[in-house]
């Protein structure tokens, strides 16, 4: 079977112009091109997208992709994908069943257990991922910091978020624009609580925006925020906090 451009892009959430671009640089090339100059692409072509977009969705960026594509086949880099999303897939299930106990805990007015409470929020399985974007120094950084905390502080650190998000998701249902001030003042927490995890009470503000571009097109991290259109919704408070910052 093959499918048009045209077709792939609509289905992969991307523009014609990215899928072109993938082919100058040299990591999808289409199966044809016919007479009038419609790309076609076929199942191989599909296999190829699926890592491509699965490795774009952890921040690698095209050199390295190109890399890893020259390294393994797409069956054998296609299973290793698919173990990696298993894991989690398993890992939010675990989280999931976590809040929910909280929240039962905090309603109910029973007791919380740590580790109940702390299933499947592993931090060391960031590992990798945290070393490809910003370099080992940013993973042992993070890690001393966080080692380094109390409980009680971890706990407070922890809370500071989920009333963030809170306060984003009630700003969100209630109409409220991004620039407001109240939402405004929730992304001026929001910045500290992020600097507080980087050590540094004023972050690169391009750095900033870019999390902001990560929550939506990570789904792991949009779930924090009501889904993708919430991580939206926090992106261009971001972006216009870091507007106003420039200003």
């Amino acid at each position: 079977m093959e499918w048009s451009i045209q077709r792939i892009a609509k289905l992969a959430g991307v523009s014609s112009r990215t899928l072109r671009h993938y082919d100058a640089v040299g990591i999808l090339a289409p199966a044809r091109t016919d007479a009038s100059g419609m790309r076609w692409y076929d199942e191989a072509s599909l296999a190829r997208l699926q890592r491509i977009l699965l490795l774009r969705g952890l921040g690698v960026g095209i050199p390295a992709i190109a890399e890893s594509l020259q390294r393994a086949s797409d069956e054998e880099a296609l299973r290793s994908h698919l173990a990696d999303l298993g894991r989690e897939a398993d890992r939010i299930r675990r989280q999931i069943r976590a809040v929910e106990q909280t929240l039962r805990a905090r309603e109910g007015g029973a007791a919380m257990t740590a580790e109940g409470a702390l299933d499947g929020f592993d931090q060391s399985q960031y590992e990798q991922e945290v070393t490809e974007r910003w370099g080992r120094k940013a993973w042992e950084d993070s890690q001393s910091w966080w080692k380094g905390m109390s409980e009680d502080d971890k706990r407070r650190f922890g809370q500071e978020h989920l009333d963030i998000a809170a306060g984003y998701a009630a700003a969100r249902a209630a109409g409220t624009p991004v620039d407001a001030d109240e939402v405004q003042a929730l992304v001026e927490r929001h910045y500290a609580w992020v600097g507080a995890g980087w050590q540094t009470a004023s972050p690169p503000l391009e750095a900033f925006a870019g999390l902001g571009d990560m929550y939506v097109a990570d789904e792991r991290f949009a779930a924090n925020y009501g889904g993708t259109e919430g991580a939206a919704y926090v992106r261009d408070a971001m972006r216009r906090f870091v507007e106003r910052r420039k200003a």
